[in-house]
């Protein structure tokens, strides 16, 4: 594998996967992912070169939308976001490698049943858009550099058909605009692909390989410090283009390696006696 092929640095693909551990598993699941399969599951394997953690509080999870969501039922669904890049032109070759090791970890007794895949799906790389243009860190920085929050969007298009369309407008118009003057540093763009037919069956196929596209915004601040004026509204934006549809605005922010940081904050806060 060393000796031929790209071995350049873009992030040409991408595992982006939000999980939700079942009630009452949160500090075991937690514990499970950095402890074993954060690197065994994800970061050892060959071509993921970067992956990085984030965790959405109840009062994060409070503030998506929409209410009514093809991502997420109910949408405040799914506690903890991965994202990892893949690097471009050697998806097959890791793919293949994936499904191995996840068997072997699954036969080993080293994989956490106590948690449901949300949204979980290996993607190509379709645009990254820059607010300072040519400074600052790159998108293959991305997932090292310290941003302090993160959301993510996910748009359908009105039809396979309208996807370039969507994505065009996306790159060229509304993205630009959003992060003018605001503290969101880069935006990266994806297009989901389909899951192999021997994937491990506790991860549900792919919806909307023709029409989906996934974007996550890398903040240099915390979500909360602007959300009403920055986040809110992108449904109305899109709508208003025909193009598409907004099915999940979420803000994550990153989790303490090592730690259980925000555990304790996931769930509905005890009602005052």
């Amino acid at each position: 594998m060393a000796s031929v092929g790209p071995y350049g640095v873009r992030p040409g693909h991408a595992l982006i996967t939000m999980v939700e551990p079942h009630p009452g598993h949160e500090y075991s699941y937690n514990r499970w992912y950095e402890d074993d399969h954060y690197i065994a599951g994800a970061m050892a394997m060959p071509w993921i070169y970067a992956g990085r953690r984030w965790v959405a509080t109840r009062e994060l999870q409070l503030l998506r939308y929409p209410a009514e969501s093809a991502v997420a039922a109910p949408v405040t669904t799914g506690c903890y976001l991965s994202t990892y890049w893949i690097t471009e032109g050697r998806y097959d070759e890791h793919m293949k490698w994936t499904v191995g090791i996840n068997r072997r970890l699954n036969r080993d007794g080293r994989v956490h049943h106590g948690r449901t895949h949300v949204f979980t799906a290996f993607q190509d790389h379709a645009a990254t858009v820059y607010r300072d243009g040519a400074a600052g860190p790159r998108d293959h920085h991305a997932l090292d550099h310290p941003y302090a929050g993160l959301v993510l969007e996910v748009v359908d298009a009105a039809g396979p058909e309208r996807r370039d369309a969507l994505l065009a407008w996306l790159r060229t118009r509304h993205l630009p605009e959003r992060l003018r003057g605001s503290a969101a540093a880069m935006v990266t763009v994806f297009r989901p692909t389909p899951l192999p037919g021997d994937r491990m069956t506790y991860v549900k196929q792919v919806e909307g390989v023709d029409t989906r596209l996934t974007l996550l915004w890398f903040l240099e601040e915390d979500p909360r410090e602007d959300w009403e004026r920055r986040y809110t509204g992108l449904c109305d934006a899109v709508a208003a283009t025909g193009l598409g549809r907004v099915e999940l605005v979420a803000p994550f922010i990153p989790t303490i390696p090592g730690t259980d940081r925000y555990v304790d904050r996931l769930r509905e806060e005890p009602a005052a006696s």
